[in-house]
């Protein structure tokens, strides 16, 4: 599949839970977008019809029953249907697909966390996904702190959410295990408490992928402004979306583990980066803070949820 290089650019993002994963794609999202590029936001699993449906189904926790191997084949079929739906056409067209999870959460979660058959898990993703491989996937490792904080801004916990410390310790070992096997593929970022100086090392690993974000790092050594007004914008569209939901009488969570698009092929996430760059350039022209971003967020840059 190096293939899709010339074509479309894949490009995954991993860790745990409360990471940082959904926000960092935004973050990427909106930069991408205002440079021009075709961006397609997703989250996993979910992403369409068929995955949301089965990613109802997998995060329920009400499903405690449900065995290991019923959840990994869940999460193989969500993903098949991704991206034979959507992934693989974006790719084709020469957009640049950022995904909120994809097959090494399957490895870390079922294999390392469930204790499932490694083998048999490298012949399912490899099915699921027809041989599809990212170009680039950022595993995102947070300290303590700033994931209790994330965290915190959730409602009710999820299935896997609820799985307890010694499995969410192996998923944890099971990410370090692909980060060291594969580090020209998985490249380790320290997500900060501060999301712009994340954001900073996003664009550091990707630099040799994506002349994106070369540019925005050499502009950066000279003004930081332009990717500081970046961050503060997203997260003002964050701040009003999650206002608004709690408006409505929502729980306030986001729809993502990261994992989104939801409702539409290019995400909600892709969605708010296209609405939002109009806003996004009036703050690095000086302006206070957006007049009224609409961004939806979806896999949500903000919730984070996936496994599989």
């Amino acid at each position: 599949m190096r293939e899709q290089a010339r074509r479309g650019l894949l490009i995954t993002f991993e860790g745990g839970d409360g990471a940082g994963k959904s926000t960092q794609i935004r973050f990427l999202a909106r930069l991408l977008e205002e440079a021009g590029r075709e961006v397609v936001c997703l989250r996993e699993p979910g992403g369409t019809k068929v995955g949301e449906a089965l990613r109802a189904v997998v995060l329920d926790p009400t499903h405690e029953s449900m065995s290991p191997r019923a959840e990994l084949l869940i999460y193989e079929a969500a993903r098949a249907q991704i991206v034979d739906e959507v992934i693989a056409p974006a790719l084709a067209r020469g957009a640049v697909v950022l995904c909120d999870r994809f097959f090494d959460s399957t490895v870390a979660y079922q294999g390392a966390g469930r204790g499932l058959d490694g083998v048999f898990i490298e012949a399912a993703n490899r099915f699921a996904c027809a041989g599809l491989v990212p170009d680039a996937t950022l595993l995102l490792v947070a300290p303590d702190a700033a994931v209790r904080s994330r965290m915190g801004r959730r409602a009710a916990a999820d299935r896997l959410e609820r799985a307890g410390d010694a499995f969410h310790a192996r998923v944890a070992e099971g990410f370090a295990a692909l980060a060291a096997a594969e580090p020209e593929r998985v490249r380790t970022v320290s997500s900060q408490l501060h999301r712009a100086d994340t954001f900073r090392a996003v664009l550091e690993a990707l630099a040799p992928l994506l002349p994106e974000a070369a540019g925005a790092l050499a502009t950066d050594g000279d003004d930081p402004a332009p990717l500081n007004d970046l961050v503060a914008v997203v997260m003002e569209e964050k701040r009003r979306e999650r206002e608004k939901k709690r408006r409505r009488g929502g729980d306030g969570r986001r729809s993502g583990r990261g994992r989104g698009r939801g409702k539409g092929p290019k995400g909600d996430r892709a969605s708010a980066a296209a609405r939002g760059s109009k806003a996004s350039g009036a703050a690095r022209k000086g302006a206070k803070a957006p007049k009224d971003s609409k961004a939806k967020g979806s896999s949500g840059s903000g919730g984070e949820k996936r496994r599989g």
